[in-house]
């Protein structure tokens, strides 16, 4: 037991909770949109009971991973279409694959019910709205998808399972600590809502283009390469500055044009 508390250890539990944290936003950002889909009453039970089955099932995944880390990497299909498409599928390929597909389709439809709905202010009631059961288990799956990634980050980085169950536990607690005050500002800002389900589609092709990577998918010779983490955080910066600068320049349109009316109502006197 004294050799888990470790300087080495101690190190790389904070390395793995830092980026458990970092990886996690986009399954926030997730977590606040699935939960809307619930009476108002029941969305932070939803949030809170959701996160923490996900955290004990991910800590059975850990576990599981670990035992037959070589079963997530051997091949289980096969597409071999010489000059149209060839790959080999794995099960970390297919549920990459799988979960990015998914999150497309989610912000797709969110966008495009945005977009059809009259009443703003009703927006999520009625259509679409999901039993409590419903909601939670949506959340637990693409918890668990979100995390497998950074389950084998966590194993390139370390092979004590108490270190990487410790980090899973610690950023789960923050990911609970956090789900509501993500979700009341989206609520509050619903400007932002726009702008969070544009990410979570740049997300959705993040995966599907890391596990076609990994499958080692190619299109008409043209093999499909795993879009960077360190593109998609450029992308998601520049879509906030976008929407900031968007956000004042609208408001100095709006100010203006009344200035314009009131001088016209004077005039007009």
């Amino acid at each position: 037991m004294a050799d888990l508390f470790t300087l080495d250890n101690l190190f790389t539990f904070f390395m793995l909770t830092a980026l458990q944290a970092v990886l996690g936003f986009d399954n926030l950002l997730y977590i606040s949109i699935e939960s809307k889909r619930v009476r108002e009453d029941k969305q932070a039970m939803v949030r809170k009971i959701g996160i923490g089955l996900a955290i004990l099932l991910r800590l059975v995944l850990l576990f599981g991973v670990m035992s037959a880390i070589q079963y997530f990497q051997t091949p289980f299909f096969s597409l071999h279409w010489e000059g149209i498409v060839e790959g080999e599928v794995n099960v970390h390929a297919f549920i990459v694959l799988l979960g990015g597909a998914f999150i497309i389709y989610t912000a797709v439809k969110e966008i495009m019910h945005m977009l059809a709905i009259d009443d703003l202010e009703g927006q999520g009631k009625g259509k679409g709205m999901r039993t409590v059961g419903g909601a939670i288990f949506w959340i637990v799956v693409m918890n668990l998808i979100f995390s497998f990634d950074s389950i084998l980050s966590a194993m390139a980085l370390t092979n004590v399972f108490m270190v990487m169950a410790a980090a899973i536990i610690v950023s789960g607690l923050g990911m609970i600590y956090l789900a509501d005050r993500v979700s009341d500002f989206l609520h509050k800002n619903r400007m932002y809502e726009v702008l969070g389900l544009f990410v979570l589609f740049i997300v959705g092709i993040m995966l599907v283009s890391e596990g076609g990577h990994l499958a080692h998918l190619s299109f008409f010779g043209y093999k499909v390469e795993a879009m960077a983490k360190s593109t998609f955080y450029f992308v998601l910066a520049v879509l906030v500055i976008v929407d900031i600068v968007q956000g004042r320049y609208q408001k100095k349109l709006l100010a203006q044009r009344q200035r314009e009316m009131q001088a016209n109502a004077q005039a007009n006197a």
